[in-house]
């Protein structure tokens, strides 16, 4: 049999080349004959979840428990891209702080965290939030030297599943 040279590819990028020589068919039929000549690409299934996968919904029984943090970007008209980071209480569902900045930087990613300790514990200090769990998605602005040496100093635990793993045993 004669290789084909679009063994391995998706359906749209097979389609695109087939209109590009002429060949007029639509993406259905592209994907079909595909599917049915066993030229799909394969798909990537992720890593598994295992155990330490949440069932979509972390709620904890009281406020100032555990917060997640986390950035996302969006478009401006007079900036261009622009950084939003937050944080949520887990329990209340509460946003306690927001900030957006040009530069997405490990500084930025504090900011709505100072804004929490000020609104929930009345205060910027050394312990002042002991007892406080904070979730992110392990980006490098939160696994920084600095990010992690500021929430330790505020007493927050650093909900890391990796460290996690260590812990447990």
């Amino acid at each position: 049999m004669k290789e084909s040279p679009f063994t391995g590819e998706g359906y749209r990028k097979v389609w695109a080349m087939l209109r590009d020589k002429g060949i007029r068919t639509s993406k259905e039929r592209t994907l079909r004959l595909m599917r049915e000549n066993a030229l799909l690409a394969a798909k990537c299934p992720g890593r598994p979840h295992g155990p330490r996968a949440h069932n979509g919904t972390i709620r904890t029984e009281r406020v100032d428990e555990m917060w997640g943090t986390d950035m996302t970007t969006t478009m401006t008209l007079s900036d261009g891209n622009a950084a939003v980071f937050f944080a949520i209480d887990h329990c209340s569902l509460e946003l306690v702080g927001i900030h957006a900045a040009k530069r997405g930087t490990r500084l930025e990613a504090l900011e709505p965290i100072r804004q929490g300790m000020k609104y929930s514990f009345g205060a910027f200090g050394k312990d002042v939030a002991v007892g406080l769990t904070l979730r992110h998605d392990r980006g490098s602005q939160f696994i920084s030297d600095d990010f992690q040496r500021e929430i330790a100093f505020l007493g927050i635990k650093d909900s890391d599943p990796a460290t996690e793993l260590w812990t447990r045993s």
